[in-house]
């Protein structure tokens, strides 16, 4: 099925209702992980119910995953995957490189997806017509740079604290074949990915929420987007995208090794 532009729009907009005005407001938060920390806010939750009322008004029968507020339905054929702020420790930091991320399965393929940044005033999105971009200088379609070569490309990770063990050594050597390495953005580096701005983009223990929305635009935008050993990203896992099919086989083999 198409998911039109317009649907992704008023997603954007309910979502950004409740995330702009809690944005930079020093509200409370609330950790979830026992012996660690992992941030929610109630801009979180709120967010994703506004979201999850949009998607339950035009499609009844189809399922909800989502972050904070758990499954529904999930023996659809229909899923949407919600992620209300991807890079909450972004938002409650003040950076503006956080995103609402809502993606669609379909027999569990990834096949429309969207990431909005409200602040910034950026919406990318990928459906049956290609992927995407709305905002700041005008909307057109998303493309991937051609970069092939690892000593040509721009890497991106959220931090390579993430990666333990012997994988952080092995992130580690693949950093130095890189041109460019930098850190954090979350779901922003991936979008850059799809606007042809960033050529590598690798985190290691996503969950679905985290990636799904994300997989069409890269696709779309002709990226390829896998987990280290190369299967479907759709069921999180230890991720990597790149610009170009060479690229991505390059990235893949340094990091298994």
């Amino acid at each position: 099925m198409d998911i039109s532009a317009d649907f992704m729009r008023r997603i954007a907009a309910a979502a950004a209702a409740e995330t702009l005005p809690r944005f930079r407001t020093r509200g409370a938060v609330a950790n979830k992980e026992v012996g660690g920390f992992d941030p929610v806010t109630e801009a979180d939750r709120q967010t994703e119910l506004a979201i999850r009322a949009v998607i339950s008004a035009e499609f009844p029968d189809h399922g909800i995953l989502g972050e904070e507020h758990g499954s529904q339905n999930l023996e659809s054929r229909h899923v949407w995957v919600i992620d209300p702020i991807d890079g909450t420790r972004a938002f409650i930091s003040g950076l503006p490189t956080w995103g609402t991320l809502v993606g669609l399965t379909v027999d569990g393929d990834a096949v429309a997806g969207m990431m909005a940044q409200p602040f910034t005033g950026e919406l990318f999105y990928a459906n049956a017509g290609g992927a995407h971009y709305e905002g700041p200088g005008g909307p057109h379609r998303l493309e991937t740079r051609k970069t092939t070569r690892l000593a040509d490309a721009t890497l991106f990770t959220t931090t390579p604290a993430l990666f333990k063990g012997e994988a952080r050594g092995r992130y580690d050597r693949f950093e130095q074949t890189v041109q460019l390495a930098r850190y954090g953005t979350d779901c922003y580096a991936f979008a850059m990915l799809a606007a042809g701005n960033v050529d590598i983009v690798t985190d290691p223990g996503l969950k679905p929420y985290d990636i799904v929305a994300l997989i069409p635009i890269i696709e779309k935008a002709g990226g390829v987007i896998t987990t280290f050993e190369g299967g479907p990203a759709e069921n999180g896992g230890d991720i990597v995208a790149a610009a170009t099919p060479e690229l991505h086989e390059a990235a893949m083999a340094a990091l298994r090794g």
